[in-house]
């Protein structure tokens, strides 16, 4: 009975655009360009690769995700709403109505910018259940539950679990994220994995979280691994 306003500005918008942004705030976003190198995104593969020089210099043929993909860079609005979809008003558990629309519009333009076939499963990056019982929700399984609604995939949010209670990656150096990291993760026993996934988080910064995640799921067996993800660091 009421017209669709925008999340981000309240202005009115068209409800058959089915947008929770409206034109002017959404191209205000720093939608990322897919065109660059399958891990890092942000410079020209080299000819006859699908790595930059930069990924091929840190062993980026080695790495157990075939792509990593993100559709924003996390800066300006989009890391203001990425804040309000992981840190919501006391109370909403993750239930932020704006927040879930823009995570909603946001998911269907990450599904639209992965590589290669859709997946058999999604899995998101779980946390620890220390951390878990204190958030109350996990952000990555928001976010891959949407995109199993949006594929059509199976939504695997107990696939893995994290073995560690990691301290924040914040303020440390690749190196130091990757040791942090390093044996924090295993798939569940007896769990059977298909050939193909997306692995899920929020933000990516060196992908030292979703590698140790990766290398736990191929060691369960699974082949194709992505690592698809709202936004990027840079």
């Amino acid at each position: 009975m009421l017209p669709p306003l925008c999340a981000s500005c309240r202005a009115p918008t068209r409800a058959e655009d089915e947008e929770a942004l409206c034109p002017a705030c959404r191209v205000r976003l720093p939608w990322l360009a897919n065109l660059g190198c399958r891990l890092c995104g942000d410079a020209e593969p080299l000819r006859d690769e699908t790595l930059c020089s930069n990924c091929v210099r840190k062993r980026g043929r080695r790495s157990p995700l075939l792509a990593c993909t993100a559709a924003l860079a996390f800066e300006g609005e989009a890391e203001r709403w990425i804040y309000r979809i992981k840190y919501p008003v006391r109370g909403l558990g993750g239930l932020d109505p704006g927040a879930r629309a823009v995570l909603r519009d946001w998911t269907r333009a990450c599904a639209a910018r992965a590589p290669g076939p859709l997946p058999d499963w999604i899995v998101p990056v779980p946390l620890h259940p220390r951390r878990l019982r204190e958030r109350g929700f996990n952000p990555a399984a928001l976010i891959a539950r949407e995109l199993a609604r949006e594929t059509g995939a199976h939504f695997a949010p107990r696939a893995l679990v994290r073995l560690r209670d990691t301290p924040s990656q914040t303020g440390l150096d690749r190196a130091g994220r990757r040791r942090n990291v390093e044996g924090a993760f295993a798939c569940r026993k007896g769990l059977w994995l298909p050939d193909s996934l997306w692995l899920v988080d929020d933000v990516v910064t060196t992908r030292s979280t979703l590698e140790a995640s990766a290398r736990a799921l191929r060691r369960a067996g699974a082949k194709r691994i992505a690592a698809v993800c709202l936004a990027r660091a840079r």
